[in-house]
């Protein structure tokens, strides 16, 4: 299990994790490329998913296995579990063993036992959209398969792709929303003071921004002016400790 990340660090990281994604020219390119990542790089997952939901109901729009989208179904059946929970409340939650987690006696019993999941690790995708809301699932058939680590590189892998799938429905209708983000007076501002604070480039001062805002589950805009006013980032230190995590 690792420590927290420096600053430089997460910045680094989240900028490598974005040249996995920069291939996605659709939203159902980023869709997929947000799975394969998660694979790839989130220690101990076995299936990934992405929920859509509006006007209440939910749906997974993206999967690597059967098996994730019908559990998936189970939470919006019940319309709680931890895919379900972390969207509606923004939060971040981990479980290592759903047949005892007392948060989801009811759904952790049905998946426990029909499809062997017992660790499960959600985050809320802000797509900087009032209308839609979505979530990242990470599964496993192991017990306690996601550590603090694990959870790190996942709100990592949530907040870039999150960034993709609003970035690539933006470029299918006009254009590329980093520049269009980039060209916003605040937000260049806050990057101003970010890159002569913590001594970062360009990217990595907008990349920094992105990450506090899917940590802090604040909108962009209105967390740079908060930045050019205060001169300050709420960045993640230890984010497996965060509201909504069990060990």
């Amino acid at each position: 299990m690792t420590g927290p990340q420096s600053v430089s660090g997460l910045a680094r990281l989240y900028a490598e994790l974005g040249r996995e994604l920069l291939p996605a020219r659709n939203k159902t390119g980023a869709l997929d490329a947000i799975l394969r990542l998660a694979l790839a790089r989130v220690p101990g997952t076995e299936w990934a998913s992405i929920t859509e939901g509006s006007d209440g109901s939910f749906a997974t729009v993206a999967t690597t296995a059967e098996a994730a989208e019908e559990v998936d179904k189970i939470q919006y059946a019940l319309g709680t579990g931890p895919c379900v929970d972390a969207i509606l409340q923004d939060v971040t939650f981990r479980t290592g063993d759903l047949s005892r987690d007392a948060r989801w006696p009811e759904f952790g019993r049905r998946a426990s036992e029909a499809f062997q999941v017992h660790s499960m690790l959600s985050f809320r995708l802000n797509l900087e959209d009032d209308d839609r809301i979505a979530g990242l699932n990470l599964y496993s058939t192991r017990t306690e398969a996601f550590d603090d680590n694990a959870e790190t590189v996942g709100t990592l892998v949530a907040t870039h792709g999150a960034l993709a799938v609003v970035a690539a429905a933006a470029r299918e209708e006009a254009g590329n929303l980093r520049m269009a983000l980039y060209s916003n007076r605040d937000i260049g501002v806050a990057m101003g003071v970010l890159m002569a604070t913590y001594r970062v480039t360009r990217d990595q001062a907008f990349d920094l921004l992105r990450i506090a805002s899917q940590n802090t589950n604040r909108k962009l805009r209105d967390l740079a002016v908060e930045v050019a006013e205060t001169g300050t980032l709420d960045l993640p230190s230890a984010i497996g400790r965060k509201n909504g995590s069990s060990s």
